[in-house]
């Protein structure tokens, strides 16, 4: 890119190159679908070894984790290098060589409220795909009023003893930690009195049952601990919860923005590697030729390109350290809606194929119906909207 500083143009021109010497081409020509993510954990299976090798060359540079710092097992690169890497992984169609909970949400609020301790631990640990993670937020009675969790962390001298269910908790079977908020002081108001607790999935009495959804997968759990020994520490300087007892609440606010952040990020997302374009132009000339769905994508395309230039831009504004706050429930909002409209044009388009099981369009129609939680995690739509009246706009409430 001719306007860039040198600088940046040449490592460009650098990651480019280590890309392309590094993910292996069979990669980069596979669709990008469930099968090509690699979630990493102590039982983590790779699909074929150009998997791993991608993986490891990724660990060695520190690029599971760009801008994390090199101690923490990160790169330490700057926002507009990592900037960089993600155009170059999209141009290559490589494929991210690890996804994580703990690299897109537990890593931020550990660097934020860990201690040194804590960071060293587990974070090098995140960035080597050697923990999965999942999240235990909501609960059966405390969803989108997340403040009201009921799970209990009882003081028991040496242990926390916890108790309670967490819903939702995606891919929860499959994890080997939990980051949970507990109440460990029941007669606190409700927003005092949680703790943001680390517990390992393999405790005695953590059990999981997933939640088959409408697309016919099951990310999703319940997650139930019954009398589960949770240590105060897990070595020197490690205690158990994350930032002070009884002010998790802070911390849960934090990982939040970034959770929300991350789902926003779906609606720039691919169709198996495809852009909307690349999709609808492998589609017949007739289809090609309604004015509706030529204005509808074309109407898709620039809402895209203006939310992806939005999201660059608070992304700079949380570099330069004033974070991006409650504007996160702006960009989840809008994110999770450009998404859900993405795929209704896509099934509109490919007609009554699209909505075929198995079709010649692959697994459009249960991707199609997946959109239809991007509304609901991470904070129901109706609660992004109040969030954003209230807190970005602050528009009265009466």
């Amino acid at each position: 890119m001719t306007d860039e500083p040198t600088e940046l143009s040449s490592f460009r021109e650098d990651i480019a190159k280590w890309i392309t010497e590094n993910c292996p081409e069979s990669l980069r020509k596979r669709p990008i679908d469930e099968d090509s993510i690699v979630w990493g954990g102590r039982n983590w299976t790779f699909k074929h070894e150009d998997q791993r090798a991608w993986m490891e060359s990724a660990i060695a540079r520190g690029m599971t984790a760009p801008r994390w710092p090199t101690t923490y097992g990160g790169a330490g690169l700057s926002r507009a290098e990592e900037k960089i890497f993600r155009e170059e992984m999209t141009r290559l169609k490589a494929p991210s060589p690890l996804e994580s909970f703990g690299l897109w949400m537990l890593g931020p609020a550990l660097l934020a409220f860990g201690t040194e301790e804590q960071k060293l631990h587990f974070l090098p640990q995140i960035t080597r795909g050697e923990i999965r993670w999942c999240q235990g937020y909501s609960e059966p009675g405390a969803g989108s009023d997340l403040a009201s969790v009921q799970t209990r962390a009882e003081d028991k001298g040496d242990h926390w003893l916890v108790n309670g269910s967490k819903i939702w908790t995606s891919y929860a079977d499959k994890a080997d930690w939990i980051f949970a908020l507990v109440r460990t002081d029941r007669d606190a108001p409700k927003h005092l009195g949680i703790s943001f607790m680390l517990i390992d999935m393999t405790s005695p009495g953590v059990t999981t049952k997933p939640i088959r959804l409408i697309s016919g997968k099951s990310p999703f759990c319940e997650t139930f601990f019954d009398n589960v020994k949770v240590p105060k520490s897990y070595g020197e300087g490690i205690p158990s919860q994350v930032g002070e007892i009884n002010r998790g609440w802070d911390v849960a606010k934090h990982l939040l923005t970034h959770e929300r952040e991350m789902i926003s990020g779906g609606a720039q997302g691919l169709l198996g590697g495809r852009s909307t374009g690349e999709f609808l132009g492998n589609l017949d000339a007739d289809t090609l030729a309604d004015p509706v769905i030529r204005s509808q994508a074309m109407e898709l395309e620039v809402d895209t390109l203006a939310f992806g230039m939005t999201l660059d831009r608070y992304k700079d504004q949380a570099q330069s350290g004033r974070g991006v706050g409650n504007a996160s429930a702006m960009l989840k909002y809008y994110g999770t809606e450009i998404n859900k409209r993405r795929y209704e044009l896509l099934m509109s388009a490919s007609g009554s194929e699209g909505a075929e099981w198995d079709s010649p369009y692959g697994s459009l129609a249960a991707e199609w119906l997946r959109t239809k939680a991007n509304s609901i995690e991470g904070g129901t739509s109706e609660v992004m909207l109040d969030i954003i009246a209230k807190r970005v706009l602050e528009l009265p409430s009466k």
